[in-house]
């Protein structure tokens, strides 16, 4: 280990706090059969992990990427916070690295936490304006935080109001069987609808009736009450 991780080591030690860890384990469903079984909290928290990053974002990329493999969950996270800094400080061929990186090691970004921390900063920034097609190829994946990645990354392309590539990828993830899927793509519809309410309510009346209740319940959530309830009772 180098002498900055070693570093990085000694201070998420010191940060460590058992009442927190055993919280952030309830909260991101560590126990057996449940999405984050297995995963290991110290109980450090997210301004103090973003400090972090902060103090370390020079180190080598090979060292990132000793903390993106950690069992660790805060060092996983830190790892993406310093990704997302490099990235976004970085040249192209740089950020294209980072990309590549960050789509070799899904298996490692593996809760809802540090994949919506990062899709959109690094996965969307890098594919807006080109082809979409590794997008689509995630959203079709088996493995769920790679298709949660699929949708969390067209929040980039929604902040530069750019919409089809979020409404494709919610249609093909209408049935998917997953309740944090059903989340973040009725989340991004209610982001859309923020920017353009007739983009989202053309959508919704395609395939509301059809959607999981709590994909359609995140995707309605700011709408006048009159309108929700109709959307709910199935009477628009």
């Amino acid at each position: 280990m180098t002498k900055s991780l070693e570093e990085i080591q000694k201070k998420l030690n010191s940060l460590e706090n058992e009442d927190k860890a055993k919280k952030h384990q309830r909260f991101f469903k560590t126990g057996p059969g449940e999405y984050g079984e297995g995963d290991i909290f110290v109980g450090v928290t997210v301004p103090e992990l973003r400090k972090l990053a902060n103090e370390y974002k020079t180190i080598p990329l090979k060292e990132v990427k000793h903390l993106l493999r950690s069992p660790v969950h805060e060092e996983r996270l830190l790892s993406l916070f310093l990704l997302i800094h490099r990235y976004s400080k970085g040249d192209e061929p740089e950020k294209k690295r980072i990309y590549e990186l960050y789509l070799k090691n899904t298996k490692f970004i593996n809760n809802w936490d540090l994949v919506d921390s990062s899709a959109g900063h690094i996965v969307g920034s890098f594919l807006f304006g080109k082809s979409k097609k590794p997008l689509y190829d995630l959203a079709r994946s088996e493995n769920l935080w790679e298709r949660r990645i699929s949708i969390m990354s067209t929040f980039y392309f929604i902040k530069h109001n750019q919409f089809p590539d979020t409404l494709k990828i919610s249609k093909i993830l209408l049935s998917d069987k997953e309740d944090l899927i059903h989340k973040a793509v009725g989340w991004m519809l209610r982001e859309v609808g923020k920017r353009d309410m007739s983009v989202e309510e053309n959508f919704l009346n395609k395939h509301y009736k059809n959607m999981p209740r709590t994909m359609l319940r995140y995707a309605i959530e700011k709408f006048p009450e009159s309108k929700r309830q109709r959307y709910l009772k199935g009477k628009i």
